[in-house]
């Protein structure tokens, strides 16, 4: 999407205007399909994406503003849902250092 010092500004700007504690964003997650033409699969919350930029499904991000840490969590693809990548697959334990 853009590059990361665009998600590190906006982060570093909320952490500013807000002063101290800690914030939990919650990421989407896959959503069962209740018809079959439905294209609707799964698509990242809006915030999760404007604030870290990342669009796997599952994830989760802390900000703690006093200690002035970020940290993102999520589960690591298994052989089979990465399956089909040609190059290396999105991994969250690259995620940190990438948003």
């Amino acid at each position: 999407m853009f590059a990361k010092e665009t998600y590190v500004q906006r982060r570093a700007l909320l952490k500013k205007k807000l002063g101290s504690g800690v914030l939990l964003f919650l990421g989407n997650d896959e959503c069962g399909l209740n018809y079959e033409d439905n294209t609707f699969r799964y698509r990242q919350d809006s915030t999760f994406l404007y604030y870290f930029g990342l669009s796997g499904a599952g994830l989760s991000a802390i900000i703690d503003i006093d200690a002035d840490r970020e940290i993102i969590f999520g589960d690591e693809l298994s052989i089979d849902a990465s399956y089909g990548w040609e190059h290396n697959p999105p991994c969250t334990r690259n995620a940190n250092a990438s948003a």
